[in-house]
């Protein structure tokens, strides 16, 4: 072979299978170079390939479904139960029927920058996105639990398109569109995972803008979590109204 080790490399970059004859051909070759970027391609390839099965089989619940008749399906998930401050999220998301989307999962399992990343793959593939937020205000008002069913019943109205079908993660909703709940739905369901990154991500944008007029708070490292950082912040400055009033560790503190 002719081409030199940097050539090779960015051929390589365009093979998508094992038995193609350019990569059987630098398989033989004895540069110990060209072996080293063989050895890199096959074990990029095997991630990929278990990405793609990982991707397949979170589509199964999808697929039932659709085998039953149904078209527009929705993942419905939140984000935001449990922090101290800022509003719980919910995102319902209709996918493409043919979206391909390898090594989307929970959100909660990737890192910030991945979901960055699948937050804007999620919006490419998705006929539908619909954000539901409900205010701390109204959290206090009814409870955090009836707060989320609000926040995934706004969601699923703000989709511009009706879904025929729900898949949520571990909740029932009390709406007239056939459902089915799925404990951990965020990491078995595609559709499920794609709601759970629009959710996170939009939630996370929301905190870190806060964070820009209350700086005190940190917000945009804790997101509204009762961190110990978060705790010494209320502790020192005080509840704002971005606060959970019925939430022990702010309620405690009102009562001082």
């Amino acid at each position: 072979m002719t081409l030199t080790t940097k050539e090779i490399q960015l051929k390589l970059t365009n093979i998508t299978s094992e038995k193609d004859p350019f990569l059987q051909e630098c398989k033989e070759d004895s540069r110990k170079g060209v072996q080293q970027l063989v050895e890199k391609w096959f074990k990029n390839y095997e991630v990929e390939k278990l990405k793609q099965q990982q991707f397949y089989h979170m589509l199964r619940y999808e697929n039932d479904v659709r085998a039953k008749g149904y078209q527009l399906i929705a993942g419905i998930d939140e984000v935001g139960r449990g922090p101290l401050a800022g509003p719980v999220v919910a995102a319902a998301v209709i996918l493409k029927e043919e979206c391909y989307i390898p090594g989307l999962t929970d959100s909660k399992k990737l890192t910030a920058s991945l979901r960055e990343h699948f937050f804007e793959l999620v919006k490419e593939n998705a006929v539908a996105i619909g954000i539901g937020i409900i205010s701390p205000k109204v959290i206090d008002e009814v409870n955090i639990y009836e707060a989320t069913k609000l926040a995934m019943l706004k969601a699923i109205d703000e989709l511009n398109v009706q879904p025929d079908y729900l898949l949520l993660d571990a909740m029932n909703l009390n709406i007239n569109i056939n459902q089915q709940s799925i404990i951990k739905g965020d990491s078995k369901s595609v559709s499920i995972a794609a709601s759970s990154v629009i959710a996170k991500v939009t939630r996370d944008r929301m905190m870190i803008n806060l964070a820009k007029d209350y700086p005190e708070y940190g917000y945009e490292k804790h997101m509204g979590y009762g961190t110990k950082l978060h705790l010494e912040a209320l502790a020192k400055h005080g509840v704002t109204e971005h606060h959970r009033k019925s939430f022990a560790p702010v309620k405690e503190l009102l009562k001082e």
